[in-house]
């Protein structure tokens, strides 16, 4: 499963990683929400974020639009939780019947982070496990 960057993202996973210092495995712009995603390293989103966050705001900043953060994880189950952050997920469970399905509990309080505003959230958690870890869809439970 090959990924393929624009130049533009490229670009921008460039000037992420001259900023931070964190390693960026996947840069994808959404459109949709005007928000670019990033995939980072594992062990690397302290780098990514910063100190109060003030590195990740100043990359925002620069290139005018939202960021969110997505650390790489070593199971599909583990990624999908790392995408639907800030939520609490209490378990993940990927149904290979026809498609795979990632099937998340998330407690009542966390379902409106775990969807986001406008859905942006879960989105983005769809498209990266979509283009990293091949699952099809991510439900809530």
């Amino acid at each position: 499963m090959g990924i393929t960057l624009s130049d533009e993202e490229r670009r921008l996973l460039a000037l992420f990683e001259d900023e931070t210092d964190a390693t960026v495995r996947d840069c994808v712009i959404h459109e949709e929400y005007d928000q670019v995603l990033f995939l980072i390293a594992a062990g690397d989103m302290p780098a990514a974020i910063g100190p109060e966050g003030r590195t990740v705001a100043a990359v925002e900043e620069r290139i005018g639009r939202a960021v969110k953060l997505v650390e790489n994880a070593d199971t599909p189950a583990n990624f999908v939780a790392n995408a639907l952050a800030p939520a609490a997920v209490y378990n993940v469970t990927i149904s290979e019947n026809n498609d795979r399905v990632a099937y998340v509990e998330v407690a009542d309080a966390d379902r409106g982070a775990a969807i986001g505003s406008e859905g942006r959230n879960i989105e983005a958690a769809r498209l990266l496990a979509k283009r990293h870890v091949d699952v099809d869809a991510i439900e809530l439970t």
